[in-house]
């Protein structure tokens, strides 16, 4: 089966937890405090790799979690970071947030990377809070939760020129006549589920140069493809990075030319530039009496309408060099493609010390806030010199003020992300 969309989950690795501990050494009587830090937490990381073409693997492991870092131990000897969790995927995958739709990254290039989920920071120890008025803090941190997300993978083939028609048109038989791939044929419609990718090798293109391009065999398409009937937008999908279209006309259909303004009408509708792509015209099955009979008619209505078509036949190999070497020519005369997408560009976001509190009963109250539930997360809380600090720093914030504005009680629970605390004047 073709796996060309698919949803995953990544989890990055926590951080470290720092250490509380102190330098005990002969003749060294004033030590002071040596806890380490807690190590990184590891990432995880999308990376294109050529060898892969489908989003099969997914199938079988949807959930991926980076390592954790190292706690900080004594001595000042901080925790090693977690190992960075690599996670490979087949050129042409586009990733998206599955919760908001945001784009993250279009993987196209192999060797492309794509960091999807970032480790958490490894917990401060105890060495790092010594100040000249705290020369022995008994203090540190968790370490910080690693992100994590769900994931949706989608795949749009990379391919330069792509084959559509109507099912049975004969795409699979050029596909299997012009490359070495062997894509499933039968004389009934739809014997192709899924896309298949061949290279095109052209000995002479003109000028003595050699040209190679990528042709993909899209599935046939129906009427009503662009509003997902049938395998509608899964077809579709892979035409979007195509450069030229062969539009491959079945000679023995009963209106090849209402097959052609469909499948055209389809391409319109679903947007996204299909329409606009450079087509050729190629009618098939010229092997059969009956086809060549009519291919005057067909030609002269089609050139009526601004479009000049090739007669072939897929089957026998006829004609089939030169159409290769038109799709060879237009693809060598267009411009440079563009990146299908811009580079998301990351930009710092609200204050991180912003806050709102809510209550959510008569005795319930949430704070959100990304620095305050951090904060609340990383606190060690049987540390009565953290439990302190954790205070200090809400007071500083404000939020301690906020809530008692609020209408706060003695007694109340208050909840700081996971945690749950009891108010107390």
């Amino acid at each position: 089966m073709f796996y060309d969309e698919v949803k995953i989950y990544v989890q990055a690795g926590n951080g470290g937890d720092g250490c509380v501990a102190f330098r005990r050494e002969k003749y060294v009587p004033f030590g002071g405090p040596a806890g380490g830090d807690g190590g990184q937490g590891g990432n995880v990381l999308l990376y294109v790799d050529r060898h892969l073409n489908t989003l099969y693997r997914f199938s079988r492991k949807r959930h991926f979690k980076a390592a954790r870092g190292k706690h900080g131990r004594g001595k000042k000897q901080h925790g090693a970071a977690g190992d960075l969790l690599r996670v490979p995927v087949p050129p042409g995958t586009v990733v998206y947030d599955a919760d908001s739709g945001e784009l993250l990254g279009d993987l196209t290039e192999p060797g492309q990377e794509l960091v999807v989920a970032r480790g958490g920071r490894g917990g401060r120890g105890n060495a790092r809070f010594a100040t000249s008025t705290n020369q022995a803090p008994r203090i540190a941190e968790h370490g910080e939760v690693g992100h994590e997300r769900w994931l949706r993978l989608e795949l749009k083939l990379l391919a330069d020129v792509g084959l559509v028609g109507m099912p049975n048109a004969g795409k699979s038989t050029l596909l299997a006549a012009v490359t070495a791939a062997r894509p499933k044929i039968a004389p009934y419609p739809f014997t192709t589920l899924e896309p298949n990718l061949g290279v095109v090798v052209l000995d002479d293109a003109g000028g003595g140069c050699q040209a190679e391009f990528v042709l993909a065999d899209i599935p046939g398409l129906i009427e009503g493809a662009s509003e997902g009937k049938g395998l509608g937008h899964e077809f579709l999908r892979h035409v979007e990075r195509t450069r030229v279209l062969i539009h491959l006309l079945d000679g023995l259909s009963a209106d090849p030319l209402a097959d052609f303004a469909a499948i055209n009408h389809e391409l319109g509708t679903f947007g996204h530039g299909l329409a606009q792509k450079p087509q050729l015209v190629a009618f098939n099955k010229m092997d059969e009496p009956q086809v060549r009979e009519r291919w005057p008619q067909v030609q002269a209505a089609l050139e009526a309408q601004g479009r000049a078509a090739m007669a072939i036949s897929a089957l026998a190999r006829q004609g089939t060099r030169e159409l290769l070497y038109r799709a060879a020519q237009i693809l060598a005369e267009l411009p440079e493609e563009a990146p299908a997408h811009e580079l998301p560009v990351f930009r710092p976001g609200e204050d991180e010390d912003a806050f709102t509190v809510e209550r959510e009963e008569e005795d319930v109250w949430r704070v959100r806030g990304a620095r305050v539930e951090r904060l609340a997360a990383m606190t060690v809380w049987n540390l009565d010199e953290a439990v302190r600090r954790f205070h200090r720093t809400l007071e500083r914030m404000g939020v301690s003020e906020a809530l008692e504005e609020a209408g706060v009680q003695p007694g109340d629970t208050v909840y700081i992300g996971e945690k749950e605390l009891v108010w107390e004047e």
